[in-house]
């Protein structure tokens, strides 16, 4: 059982970080950069493949800590 879930860990955080790195980037403006992008930062809602890659980075990120403690508790048995 442990060997299965380390496997999984080893898995999931391997698909986090290609979806972290899949993710569109921002552009970084003038305004942004002097402002520090809180101008506008909550006005836009996000559509499309950036909001998919944002619920599927979401998703991934808490399969990855329930698996962690699932392993943690595992490993002090």
């Amino acid at each position: 059982m442990y060997n299965i879930i380390m496997t999984l860990l080893i898995i999931v955080s391997i698909l986090i970080v290609i979806a972290t790195m899949m993710q569109p980037q921002k552009q970084q403006d003038a305004l942004n950069a002097l402002s520090g992008g809180a101008v506008f930062s909550g006005q836009s809602k996000k559509r499309g493949f950036e909001a998919f890659m944002e619920k599927v980075t979401s998703v991934l990120l808490v399969l990855f800590f329930l698996l962690a403690f699932v392993l943690a508790y595992l490993s002090t048995k």
